[in-house]
């Protein structure tokens, strides 16, 4: 957990939201699933490695926090990541190639208040 000067503690958190629908509809094994979830994680990391968030996620390696929450399907995700866009939340919806669908989406990191009013409606992924 980062502590910033001010002496609050404030918890940076990435979120990684799953399309379920991949593994309960449309029958793709778990492991498939997983690596669409890495990928999604680790170009929002990229996208943004200068930011300073970013940055002290980074720095505290050995305590970094995800949250993967689960999208019911394409159009919930796809909703969602126009929400974001709208908001400038910053993350990167990962399009599966060279179907070219989406099937998750990552945020950068953020402070965990920032980014949760976008996600309250979303569930922890099973």
């Amino acid at each position: 957990m980062a502590t910033p000067s001010s002496g609050t503690s404030r918890r940076l958190v990435q979120y990684v939201i799953v399309r379920s629908d991949l593994i309960h509809t449309l029958s793709w094994p778990l492991g498939a699933v997983i690596t669409q979830a890495c990928h999604a994680a680790t170009a929002a990391i990229h996208l943004h490695y200068s930011d300073p968030d970013t940055q002290e996620y980074l720095a505290e390696l050995d305590s970094m926090h995800k949250v993967v929450l689960q999208a019911p399907d394409e159009a919930s995700l796809n909703t969602l990541s126009s929400t974001l866009r709208e908001k400038d939340i910053a993350h990167k919806l990962w399009m599966e190639q060279p179907e070219n669908i989406p099937t998750c989406l990552a945020l950068k990191p953020y402070p965990k208040e920032t980014v949760q009013p976008f996600l309250k409606k979303f569930k922890l992924f099973k």
